[in-house]
Formats: C-alpha cells, structure tokens, sequence
C-alpha cells in the first residue's frame, strides 16, 4: 500500500496526516495536499520545523486541548493543575507528564522504553524501576490502581 492509498483509509477516521516522504517533486506534494494530507513534508528536513508543522497540525484539530478530562481527574495543561473530584491532587513535574502520556494514549498499551523517552526526555537505558515507581505513585495518589494497568512484557495502558 502506498502513502496515498493510505491516506484514504486514515482520513475516514478525522486524523490529521503529514506525509513525510523523499519524493519531494512539486507534483507529487500538490498530489498528497489535494488528497487529503494537511501537510507535506520532504527529506531532509529540521527536527525543529517537522515539531512546528505537527503542533500547528494538531492546534488545527483541537488536539492540543488545554483542559483534559479524564473519569473523575481534570487536568488543566497551561497551569500543570490536576483535580479529581473538586480536590487539588499535587503531582511532581515527572508524575504530572506521565499522566499526560496515558491521558492522551489512553486504552494503549505504552512499552516502558516509550514511557520513559517521553517523560524523561532521554534514551531509555534499560531501568524500568524508575518508570514503574513513578506509576505505582501516580496509581496512589489518583487512586486508579484499576485503572492503570500493567501490559505484561510491554510497559503499562490507561483503561477508561
């Protein structure tokens, strides 16, 4: 299947689609834009702007929401505030982005190696201790030991 069969499969289901592709010819970017993709981008390219052309994807798709609502926990991003039934829950800066990675991946299983390169913003080298003390924390103080689950030899998966 090639990326324009693709995305016709993809768009059925309103999620936005960047291609990222070498075949950079004028015709073939105008070719994925009118097909449906929401941008176009051609090897090589930045890191920095790749990051700029999704952020202003997902702004475009309200996938960047400021206030997240999950059972009975509110999170409000700009302010890093998390409540849970009209409570304040204080969460420290690690606890509080790992929240956010199963908020937005929520009933997908996140591998261990994922959890740790998204929250901790660096290679995983293998030690998921520090990844399962912080879910055993937020577990507690949400009191979600139910709903956030261990995947066994894979990492661990918010249920909602």
């Amino acid at each position: 299947m090639n990326g324009y069969e693709l995305l016709s499969y993809i768009k059925t289901m309103d999620t936005p689609v960047i291609f990222i592709t070498a075949m950079g010819e004028l015709e073939q970017r105008v070719h994925g834009l009118r097909a449906g993709a929401d941008d176009y981008i051609t090897k090589p390219f930045e890191i920095v702007e790749m990051l700029a052309r999704v952020e202003v994807v997902l702004r475009r798709y309200h996938k960047t929401e400021d206030v997240l609502q999950v059972e009975d926990v509110t999170i409000d991003v700009p302010s890093r505030v998390v409540m849970q039934n009209g409570k304040q829950i204080m969460l420290t800066m690690k606890e509080f982005e790992l929240l956010l990675l199963f908020v937005r991946n929520k009933n997908i299983a996140l591998y261990r190696e994922t959890i740790y390169e998204n929250v901790w913003e660096c290679n995983y080298l293998g030690d998921s201790r520090t990844v399962d003390l912080h879910v055993q924390r937020l577990r507690k103080k949400l009191r979600w030991e139910d709903k956030i689950k261990s995947v066994y030899k894979v990492g661990y998966r918010l249920e909602v």
